[in-house]
């Protein structure tokens, strides 16, 4: 085996001229799907909101910066000897030569150079992030998110007011300017909560308690999504998170307590009737202060308070409300709902069109 770097750059030489308008194409295309990676999006991790995700992409940036350096360099080097070492008419055979122990050395030193240059940052972030600024005994407000096929349970601990405990689904609130302890728990496979403009993501791991921390340092909306594949709708695994005052956070934690009133409207007072009776809603869901107190699904006391519907992907109208009545599995395939709720999988006791109109007058009322 010729050993010669001249023949090796010279057969870089020849590669790179035959790929480089090959691949030309490709790298016009990728530059133009590179572009759609804009801080505007919604769930763009370049739009920082808070300090955990701005601490990881200040890490993002040192690891670009480096991978930067590297492409350069390498890229560089290569045009070099492309260039330098290129066929010439009078070329002989070139030396034959083995081993070089200075440039191995080189190329050996540099790159644990560089990945020093990584790994320290790294680690400082890391470590930064996973220990909490303020634990719920200091006096900082703790979440206990529960990950189910799919949909999510947010359980709230505020050491303000020790005896409030307040559990809703599928819509998470937060005070801003605060740091929150979170607590995360999956009832059946694997999952990953994810925050992308306050906080990277964290597994979510059958029979184990996961922790970490976030703050949102801004007032507003921002979307939040299963990251680890968990069955077949796991894409339809989202929800809301809205960063409210302090003062807006304790009248929603006040509300959420509240037990669901009794509907005046004779459709949604039938709706009830239908609700915790023949259909047997209640023997899935929660409503305080009714016989419905299962948490097989999502608990719907204050249901019709929130913006989105099924886990974040529909907003929360009387349409919609509607179409999911009809036809879950249409919306959310492989969802608990369709598959094990009589009126679904029992023709005899299907929901028909007052019956569903009943329902949801019913679940129009728990605000």
């Amino acid at each position: 085996m010729i050993n010669s770097y001249r023949c090796i750059f010279f057969l870089l030489g020849g590669i790179i001229s035959k790929l480089f308008f090959r691949l030309l194409p490709v790298a016009i295309i990728s530059c133009i799907f590179i572009l759609g990676c804009t801080p505007d999006h919604p769930q763009s991790t370049f739009n920082v909101a808070g300090p955990v995700a701005e601490s990881q992409l200040t890490l993002f940036y040192w690891i670009l910066a480096a991978a930067v350096f590297v492409f350069v360099i390498v890229t560089a080097i290569l045009f070099w000897a492309v260039f330098r070492y290129r066929r010439k008419v009078d070329d002989k055979d070139p030396e034959q030569i083995h081993g070089n122990t200075k440039l191995e050395i080189a190329w050996t030193i540099l790159p644990a150079i560089i990945l020093v240059f990584v790994a320290i940052p790294t680690v400082i972030t890391i470590f930064d992030n996973a220990n909490s600024p303020c634990t719920y005994e200091e006096g900082c407000l703790e979440v206990t998110v529960e990950a189910a096929q799919w949909f999510w349970n947010f359980t709230y601990k505020d050491p303000s007011n020790p005896d409030l405990e307040v559990m809703t689904s599928n819509e998470m609130r937060i005070p801003v300017d605060e740091v929150v302890n979170i607590r995360l728990t999956s009832r059946d496979v694997l999952h990953s909560f994810w925050i992308p403009n306050i906080a990277g993501k964290l597994d979510i791991v059958p029979n184990r308690v996961n922790t970490m921390w976030i703050q949102s340092n801004i007032e507003g909306e921002f979307y939040a999504q299963c990251a680890e594949f968990c069955g077949i709708a796991h894409a339809l695994m989202s929800f809301r998170v809205y960063a409210d005052s302090r003062d807006e956070f304790n009248e929603w934690m006040k509300l959420q307590a509240t037990e669901a009133s009794i509907p005046a409207e004779p459709l949604a007072l039938e709706g009830k009737k239908l609700f915790e009776g023949e259909k047997q809603c209640y023997a899935c869901h929660k409503v305080l202060g009714t016989k419905a107190r299962s948490n097989v699904g999502p608990d719907l006391t204050h249901v019709a308070s929130r913006t989105q519907l099924a886990a974040g992907i529909l907003d929360n109208t009387q349409d919609n409300l509607r179409k999911w009545l009809e036809d879950p599995e249409s919306i959310k395939p492989g969802n608990k709902m369709a598959r094990q709720a009589t009126v679904y999988t029992d023709e005899t006791k299907k929901l028909d069109d007052p019956e569903i109109s009943a329902i949801v007058a019913y679940l129009q009322t728990l605000k």
